[in-house]
């Protein structure tokens, strides 16, 4: 399978929205308790509110050693920027962090995903003639899971980031990049043994996802039914999209992504009460699939 080159992300990862609320002395203690944990390398999106590029870097500098990999909108900033920030943090940071770029943001009037990408990246690679290079590559991946954004991403990337995917669009997404690309998978898990406990939180985060055009779209090439995605999503498609259960019931789960030839699977955890802390569900994961991946 394929891989980002220097840049050793492990099999499994965190991925979290968590930091988008934390002040920032608990951002710096959450980062390093993980980091102590084992876990190698954290994904975050950037949806809430904190800007991705200064938020990478703050988790940088509070930890020695993780990888730090966020998904920028690409409409949030224009490729300069996005373009100086990635250069000061490769080289402040060497082969600690992925550039993830999604179609997202303000939105500009007939933006296409694709199109919008395309000229994205052409701004960014213009700019590189006439800068310094960084003493270790600015790697980035494209966030996808349509095939055209899948494909642009084995052509113009590192390889991709799939969020809230299937095991079977792993196996499909690992067909259209080829057996070079990386390939990031994120999936959402609950520590939940009760079906209708469990399957009714999982509707709750997956409410705003079942509709939205994009996530309809994906669910529908997919092989789910209109039926399946109405009214808060069948127990199938939720089951496929949230794995609940015990301990042992999600590690093998997730192990299923890497069958089917994902690179590394950014865990999210789901379903904490608030006010409650995920580091104990952190932990638990970690003792179970780090050693998998050589993570001592």
């Amino acid at each position: 399978m394929g891989g980002i080159d220097g840049l050793d992300l492990g099999a499994f990862g965190s991925y979290t929205f968590d930091f988008e609320h934390q002040p920032a002395a608990q951002l710096r203690e959450s980062i390093q308790e993980l980091e102590e944990q084992g876990w190698r390398a954290i994904w975050i999106p950037e949806v809430g509110g904190r800007e991705a590029l200064t938020h990478a870097g703050f988790l940088l500098s509070a930890a020695e050693r993780m990888r730090i990999n966020g998904i920028a909108r690409i409409w949030s900033r224009g490729a300069r920027s996005t373009y100086g920030a990635s250069l000061l943090l490769a080289d402040a940071y060497p082969h600690r962090r992925v550039l993830g770029l999604g179609f997202g943001g303000e939105p500009r009037p007939g933006g296409k995903p694709v199109t919008a990408m395309i000229e994205y990246l052409d701004e960014l690679d213009a700019l590189a003639p006439s800068n310094p290079a960084p003493r270790a590559p600015m790697h980035r991946v494209l966030a996808a899971y349509g095939p055209r954004m899948l494909e642009l991403a084995r052509e113009r990337s590192a390889g991709a980031h799939t969020y809230h995917v299937n095991v079977a669009h792993t196996a499909q997404a690992r067909e259209i990049l080829g057996p070079d690309a990386f390939l990031g998978v994120e999936h959402a898990v609950l520590f939940e043994s009760d079906p209708a406990t469990a399957r009714a939180v999982a509707r709750e985060h997956l409410h705003g996802y079942l509709a939205t055009p994009y996530n309809v779209a994906k669910f529908r090439r997919l092989g789910y039914a209109e039926e399946e995605i109405a009214n808060g999503g069948s127990d199938r498609l939720v089951d496929d999209f949230v794995f609940w259960g015990d301990l042992d019931t999600i590690v093998e789960k997730l192990n299923g992504h890497v069958a089917a030839g994902a690179d590394h699977v950014g865990v999210q955890v789901i379903g904490v009460e608030p006010g409650r802390s995920a580091m104990p569900h952190w932990r638990r994961l970690g003792e179970a699939l780090l050693p998998r991946s050589g993570v001592a």
